[in-house]
């Protein structure tokens, strides 16, 4: 499937991503297998709170990369089903009108509960789809919260999506978002309070680049089309300035780490019994923070000296 895929089979690279997103040993074999034909495509976060337009302008993304004959990836993550753990949206054909564009794959993908608005097996996806030469990746985040910076750490280029009607208009201050974004968006810019929202999010902006790259702040419309080919431009001049000051090798060691961290993470939670029903000793030690009868700090101390055994 290695082989197939790095010829250009999509079927392959569908498989793989299945092996992948269950977290089997064939798919961890695969990415490491691919690995060092990795590092470069392009990836790009979009991320912002639910109802900014995310989905749609991500769509309106694809079709202006593909007017430049780039080949697009799309890993988009689904809210869970807090029951059975799947997409709760996994079933509908996300971004349809691509299905039968070779150039174009997108992988619609659980978040698990994973916080920070990625699923888990997001990264090797990323893999999985730079292997097969697709380039940019886009990756659209769950869209449940305000609170998905994890993106950050997983993209080159990162564009915070906002939108009118958001309360004060500058919801993505409250959480983060306006520090981790490198373009920002205001979609929907038809409605009433588009420009407004631009206005305050170019007045905020200085506090949190001091000295460094402004980011662009640009109006569009993912349904109109409007501003979407300068959105585009922009992320192509966020990547042509990290090349020029250095800052795309920092930006790989950022994501190298996060990604290296995250399975340090999930290997832990595994041995420790998982986010849920811990079990046996870790159980035990859980009540007793809850009761008062021992410190956080001194369970973790005896969790941690049983993982070094």
């Amino acid at each position: 499937m290695v082989e197939r895929l790095l010829g250009g089979d999509a079927a392959a690279l569908a498989r793989l991503l299945s092996h992948v997103e269950r977290g089997d040993a064939l798919g961890e074999a695969a990415v490491d297998r691919l690995y060092a034909d990795t590092g470069r495509a392009h990836i790009v976060g979009i991320t912002g709170p639910p109802g900014a337009g995310k989905s749609t302008l991500t769509n309106a993304l694809i079709g202006a990369f593909r007017a430049r004959d780039r080949r697009v990836g799309v890993v988009a993550i689904d809210p869970s089903s807090p029951i059975a753990g799947g997409a709760a949206l996994g079933d509908r054909i996300r971004m349809g009108e691509w299905h039968a564009d070779p150039g174009v794959f997108v992988r619609s993908m659980a978040a698990r509960g994973h916080p920070g608005g990625l699923a888990p097996a997001a990264a090797d996806a990323i893999h999985l789809l730079d292997a097969a030469g697709f380039d940019p990746i886009l990756i659209e985040t769950v869209g449940v919260g305000q609170g998905e910076i994890a993106v950050a750490g997983a993209s080159h280029t990162v564009i915070v999506v906002q939108g009118p009607g958001f309360g004060d208009g500058v919801q993505a201050l409250k959480a983060g978002l306006l520090e981790i974004a490198d373009v920002l968006a205001v979609n929907k810019a038809d409605q009433p309070g588009a420009a407004e929202v631009a206005r305050l999010l170019r007045d905020e902006l200085g506090a949190f680049h001091v000295g460094g790259r402004t980011p662009p702040v640009l109006l569009v419309s993912a349904i109109a089309g409007d501003g979407v080919e300068q959105l585009a431009g922009e992320i192509g001049a966020h990547l042509a300035h990290l090349r020029d000051t250095g800052g795309l090798a920092e930006r790989q060691r950022q994501i190298a780490g996060a990604d290296v961290l995250a399975r340090v993470d999930a290997v832990l939670r595994g041995r420790l019994g998982g986010q849920s029903g811990w079990g046996g000793t870790a159980d035990e030690l859980l009540r007793e923070v809850a009761v008062r009868t021992t410190s956080p700090a001194a369970a973790a101390a005896v969790l941690l000296g049983r993982l070094a055994q």
